[in-house]
């Protein structure tokens, strides 16, 4: 069944592609812009239906998970684990986008005159506002938002108040939670039966759209971009390997799904529900998942992360703008920082560029630029953030789940122990001697 339902998503990938090109090719103007609004209205009843369940099955997974341990006390060790790998990816994934920019010398010879403006916001995120507003002032407000960050640190204490009633023998809502949790499960299922509906539709608005005039007007940056998430996906898939072993290409094959379907859609929420499915039949536990997948969400964004230092290198080859190392490396660091803040913010990698690059010398009229292709790239990106996300989750949760069962082992273990050691604690028989 698995295998069934991601060839239905490949089989309606292509199928979309053919049919936006085609109908590009074949509709004037007009027509097109008609039939581009009835595919995306199709792709946002299907996005609706994917955010209807986001918010209870991030809650139930997560309160499930935590109420259902034996210890709580590996969740600050969890936290810690996930933002330094985190931190420490973004890094990385942005002095590759940085470096393989050079390399590539994207945006050289464009020579582009600055002039407008950049036709969106670009007032730079105000940090503080950021950090007060990971706590929610209403449960219900944060669950109405979608808001990951925020149902997480509602979710955590909630679970771990459960956890603490549990142990003293009141468990009726740890149940309901449970039950809740299967309940989410089974829904989730029914509604991914859309998915190669919305990942046609998508896809096919985008094609019917643009067709290939936007791959041959900025063909030298869209080419150098998938080159250097192809790249990027090699390197991350050999981390992968090195902490994992052989597994990570089970991981791979896990996770393709949603990846399929983050490409179609340009949405990381879409893709939620598969992940977590691919994740917990690779083994991780599901409170694991629960845990770091929305921390992932709002900080482990390396397809957005390449994207835009590659992209602010593009604007400033393509202006003729010279910069010398330490103010493009302040720019890298700046970018690194904004993008932190950019979870649930519509064209957030966009945003965060506006809001970056002028303060270095580049015109913000640039961002314009990149909003005729931003689609066309926003593709690569998404899904380059699921498979990003996956491996995370799946290496530190599964030396996080390993230390947990060392600490408390589970009952079936705990019992078969326990037989052993009654076993070897038999006095042999005495043997007649006739």
């Amino acid at each position: 069944m698995r295998n069934k339902s991601t060839m239905w998503i490949l089989a309606a990938l292509v199928f979309g592609i053919g049919s936006g090109l085609l109908l590009h090719w074949l509709l004037p103007a007009d027509a097109r812009g008609s039939v581009v609004g009835v595919l995306d209205t199709v792709t946002h009843m299907f996005l609706n239906l994917i955010k209807m369940i986001i918010a209870p099955l991030i809650f139930a997974t997560l309160v499930s998970g935590i109420a259902g341990a034996a210890k709580s006390a590996g969740v600050g060790k969890l936290f810690g684990r996930s933002m330094i790998w985190f931190l420490s990816a973004s890094v990385l994934v942005g002095a590759f986008g940085f470096i393989t920019a050079h390399v590539l010398n994207v945006g050289d010879g464009l020579n582009l005159m600055p002039g407008g403006d950049a036709g969106m916001e670009t007032k730079p995120l105000d940090y503080q506002e950021f950090i007060t507003h990971i706590i929610p002032t209403s449960v219900f407000a944060a669950l109405t938002a979608n808001n990951p960050l925020q149902i997480l640190v509602f979710g955590a204490l909630f679970g771990i108040a459960l956890l603490n009633l549990r142990k003293k023998g009141r468990s009726s809502i740890a149940d309901a939670i449970d039950e809740l949790m299967g309940v989410m499960l089974k829904v989730t299922g029914y509604v991914m039966l859309a998915a190669p509906v919305g990942v046609f539709a998508g896809i096919a608005a985008a094609f019917t759209s643009q067709g290939l005039d936007a791959f041959a007007t900025y063909a030298s940056f869209i080419g150098g971009f998938y080159v250097s998430l192809s790249a990027l996906w090699v390197v991350m898939v050999a981390v992968a390997v090195a902490f994992l072993g052989r597994a990570a290409f089970r991981l791979v094959r896990m996770v393709r799904e949603p990846m399929v379907i983050a490409f179609a859609t340009s949405s990381s929420e879409a893709a939620l529900p598969k992940l977590i499915e691919g994740l917990t039949k690779f083994g991780i536990e599901k409170r694991t998942t629960g845990f770091v997948l929305p921390l992932g969400y709002s900080f482990n964004v390396d397809g957005s992360m390449m994207y835009m230092t590659f992209a602010s290198v593009f604007l400033m080859n393509a202006y003729g703008i010279h910069m010398d190392l330490g103010q493009q490396i302040a720019m890298t660091a700046m970018l690194l920082l904004s993008s932190k803040g950019m979870a649930g913010v519509p064209r957030g990698s966009l945003v965060v560029v506006a809001a970056v690059v002028p303060a270095f010398g580049i015109p913000a009229a640039g961002i314009g630029v990149l909003l005729v292709i931003d689609q066309l790239l926003d593709m690569g990106r998404t899904a380059t953030n699921i498979l990003g996300n996956a491996i995370a989750t799946a290496v530190i949760g599964r030396n996080h789940d390993k230390a947990a069962a060392l600490l408390d082992p589970s009952p079936a273990e705990t019992a078969h122990e326990a037989a052993q050691d009654t076993e070897n604690s038999r006095e042999p028989e005495p043997v007649s001697m006739h």
